[in-house]
């Protein structure tokens, strides 16, 4: 758990240190400051209505609690054993088998479950996955997925920015008189976004291989969680969820990515592989 603790501070150290070097070369402030304002607004906004906005998106419904008494039943048992609020549970209408948690804090959470992944799994490892949930909910993920969405942003915006200086001249950065400082802010226009992308998406990565480790201590076993992710990979590949308009820029929220079909490279993805996930969780001890 510290290791992924570390990780993660390391990755968004970097972030920031290419969010500097891009704003010193660039010698922007005024920019860097507009940049941030605008990032920061749009990344507080969703992180203040993140639950509205992703529930309304995928027509989730609150759970009844007649009908779904053994969920209710199972994220109050890991709710004593998190010493976490109880949050709400939505159920959405879909067969793609899939969850998420949800929630500016542990005060107004919410963890979200599908319909197709109710039927695919069973009691013990729909509770893996309910753990896994709470637990990015004690490990307040939507905050630092937010925090590192807001410094990305700002990095995309000023070398958008930079891209058009380079392209039509007279930038005022260092060696603005010579055609070699003008290359040189070229390239770290271009460069510097895919970086904090690639870092964004590490982040990721290191809060799912966090959340299955605190998950799975909430339970003190492993297995449930190890063997519905096998299970929701086979699942996903079958039946994965239809990517329209903003829906790909939810896919980190889900325990597995929605969109494996699509996915390219490990490193352009939000999600570490499955036989990753589950390889380190075997090996965990309680």
């Amino acid at each position: 758990m510290i290791k992924n603790q570390l990780k993660t501070a390391l990755l968004l150290a970097a972030l920031t240190s290419i969010l500097l070097v891009i704003g010193d070369f660039i010698g922007g402030t005024q920019g860097l400051i507009i940049a941030f304002i605008f990032a920061g607004g749009l990344n507080f906004f969703s992180y203040w209505f993140s639950d509205k906005i992703v529930l309304a998106i995928y027509r989730a419904k609150e759970a009844d609690k007649n009908k779904y008494s053994k969920i209710y039943e199972m994220v109050q048992d890991i709710s004593i054993r998190a010493k976490l609020p109880m949050p709400k549970i939505y159920i959405i209408p879909s067969h793609h088998p899939n969850a998420f948690a949800t929630g500016r804090n542990p005060n107004n959470a919410v963890v979200a479950c599908t319909e197709g992944i109710l039927n695919l799994l069973n009691d013990h490892e729909l509770k893996g996955v309910i753990a896994h949930e709470m637990a990015h909910i004690s490990n307040r993920d939507i905050l630092i997925q937010s925090i590192t969405a807001t410094i990305a942003g700002v990095i995309s915006f000023v070398a958008m920015m930079a891209r058009w200086t380079a392209i039509f001249g007279g930038f005022g950065g260092r060696d603005n008189n010579n055609s070699g400082g003008l290359i040189e802010l070229l390239v770290l226009a271009i460069v510097a976004p895919i970086m904090a992308m690639l870092i964004q998406f590490a982040i990721s990565r290191s809060r799912e291989y966090l959340a299955d480790e605190t998950g799975s201590k909430f339970l003190k076993d492993a297995t449930g969680l190890a063997s519905a992710l096998e299970k929701l990979e086979k699942g996903i590949s079958h039946n994965p969820l239809k990517a329209q308009g903003n829906t790909e820029a939810t896919a980190h929220m889900f325990i597995s990515n929605p969109f494996r079909g699509s996915s390219l490279l490990k490193i352009f993805s939000t999600h570490p592989t499955t036989e990753s996930r589950v390889k380190r969780l075997r090996l965990l001890k309680f």
